[in-house]
Formats: structure tokens, sequence, C-alpha cells
């Protein structure tokens, strides 16, 4: 079971196949798309969001081979704004996308710290690894933050073509020692902005 995350600012709710026509209205946009893997169709055709959670993403989740997440703002929690995902296997452990309009809110980090705290202190798997293309800058941003490293570069297909990729890991270790740095740090305090978010 994929169990409802909490950050201060957002609701992460499992994904299910509801949430497919939000989904399917939102995703569609270049600056989601063009650093995700080439196996997302592009032009994205009009039923594509239902057909990947009804056939890929749902099944994966039954199977215990992911954990997927709608990402919703407390204060609009009707409002799918990304989506976040965990997986098995030695390499791409999570993938995410927001919607550009939340872009530079700090939101999908707040994210990110949720789902990997869950990976390895629920779910007790000993390491993440990451892939992003290097011209994802804040993509690659998210990892500096949560102490990840780089342990090799490589290309990989993307919606937008063959580009230079880091693969970026951290351990179960690192990341505690990260988590109890930062719990022995007082929070920094953040201005409200335009859209009323910290």
């Amino acid at each position: 079971m994929t169990p409802t995350l909490e950050t201060s600012r957002l609701s992460l709710d499992p994904l299910k196949l509801a949430d497919a026509e939000q989904i399917q209205q939102i995703f569609p946009q270049w600056e989601i798309v063009r650093y995700l893997s080439n196996r997302v169709p592009w032009p994205y055709p009009v039923d594509a969001a239902f057909k990947f959670l009804d056939e890929i993403a749902l099944p994966a989740l039954a199977r215990g081979d992911a954990w997927s997440w709608t990402l919703r703002l407390k204060t609009n929690p009707s409002q799918i704004i990304g989506v976040i995902e965990l997986r098995r296997g030695e390499s791409e452990n999570r993938g995410f996308w927001l919607d550009p309009k939340w872009h530079g809110h700090g939101l999908m980090t707040e994210a990110c710290d949720a789902v990997t705290d869950h990976w390895f202190e629920e779910l007790n798997f000993p390491v993440m690894r990451v892939p992003k293309a290097i011209a994802n800058v804040a993509s690659r941003r998210i990892s500096e933050k949560q102490g990840m490293r780089v342990i090799r570069t490589e290309d990989r297909d993307y919606v937008s073509g063959r580009l230079p990729s880091e693969m970026w890991e951290i351990t179960a270790d690192e990341w505690r020692a990260r988590k109890s740095r930062k719990q022995s740090r007082p929070p920094p305090r953040t201005p409200k902005n335009r859209h009323g978010v910290t």
C-alpha cells in the first residue's frame, strides 16, 4: 500500500485512475516533458494519461514495484500540481514532474524529501539512484540540496533527444546523517510569494 505523505505545504496522495483527467490537462507541456525519458510519447496523445495509469503505473503499484503520488497544495487539495514516483531497480529510483507555474517555490524539494525519507525509512532500501540530464539544472539542484553525489556520467535518451547525463546517488546512511544535521538547525523563515505559498 502507498500511504499519503505530508509536508508543510503539500499533501502527497497515492496515484489513482481518477487522476488521469487532470494529469492529461497539465502534463503535455514541453517544459515538463523535455527532460523525461523518451518512453513518454510526444506529441502526447489525448488518452495517454489514462493508458499510462491503467496499463503501467497502477499495475506497478499493485505489484509493489513502484510507489506514486500526486502533489496537491494543502490550500487547494482538489488540484493536482505534479506527480512523484519511487521505483525498484538498480537505477532510476525516483522521478517527478511539476506544473511549470509552480516552479521556483521549493515545492518539489519538499516532495522529494518526503518520498526519499519514505524510501529509506519505511521501504528500507539501502541506496537511491536518480539519472538526470546535465542540462536539467533545476532537477540537479534538488539532488545537490539532498546531499546526493554524481557517481557516473553517460548519454541518455529523452523526449528532447540524446543528452549528456549524470547518475546521482545517496545511501541510507548518508541520508540519515543529512537529516540529523538538518534537525539540529532552526528552520529559515521564508516570505510568502504572489501565489500565497511560502
